[in-house]
């Protein structure tokens, strides 16, 4: 298993950074949520700038990004020498457990995007 946490990253529970004692390194988001949240919030924020953030290396945050794009729940479009990244609110978490949710509702609940219009379609 590959550590992709960054050496200096910040420790406030919420960035995949360590926190102090044994077992509280662990958080409720995984580093998949946390670059999502970077791209919703920021969509052309570099790669650098998300790692450093999410407390990951570069390597890895691009991974995540490849990951959320080849799953369809965001689109990378090339801009002159940077990438702008469009979060799909629309799709649905990958789980089981919350399929049932959609990206935009758990970035509404996070704070990170505005309440979407009722759906018609539930």
């Amino acid at each position: 298993m590959t550590d992709t946490t960054a050496p200096n990253a910040p420790s406030n529970g919420l960035s995949g950074g360590t926190n102090v004692g044994p077992r509280a390194s662990w958080t409720f988001l995984t580093n998949h949520a946390h670059v999502l949240v970077c791209l919703a919030e920021e969509p052309d924020i570099r790669g650098r700038d998300i790692a450093d953030r999410v407390g990951i290396t570069e390597r890895a945050a691009q991974a995540i990004i490849a990951d959320l794009a080849a799953e369809g729940y965001i689109t990378r479009t090339r801009e002159g020498r940077r990438n702008r990244y469009e979060v799909h609110a629309a799709a649905p978490l990958r789980h089981e457990l919350e399929h049932d949710t959609t990206v935009g509702e758990l970035l509404v609940t996070l704070g990170r995007l505005a309440p979407l219009p009722p759906s018609t379609s539930r």
